[in-house]
């Protein structure tokens, strides 16, 4: 259970530095680059935590998929941008993917 909390940690901390990334406008405003750098620091930490546990390919299959989801969904809320119906779909599909990695793949549970 530990490495799930481990995992999310991860998640959160990179999406709030790709978050900071849009936001310090190609690294000219110091404030949002300093939590993209820090926030960025703190995903691979957590990530190199839940890599004692877990596979590789499925913590970056798991970690990158669900970045990609919550990144789109807070581009969406915070800066107005709209996916098309091809983007909505390929990020369903990801979402099915993590979620058949999650619940029925005995390589997840190591």
């Amino acid at each position: 259970m530990q490495v799930y909390v481990y995992l999310c940690l991860a998640i959160m901390a990179e999406t709030v530095g790709t978050m900071g990334l849009q936001a310090s406008q190609q690294f000219t405003r110091m404030g949002p680059t300093a939590l993209s750098v820090a926030s960025y620091a703190v995903a691979f930490y957590f990530l190199a935590l839940t890599l004692k546990f877990m596979p590789v390919g499925i913590v970056y299959a798991v970690w990158s998929g669900l970045g990609i989801v919550l990144i789109a969904l807070m581009g969406y809320v915070l800066f107005s941008q709209r996916l098309d119906l091809p983007a909505m779909l390929g990020i369903a599909l990801i979402v099915a993917g993590i979620l058949v990695i999650s619940l029925l793949s005995d390589t997840a549970h190591h």
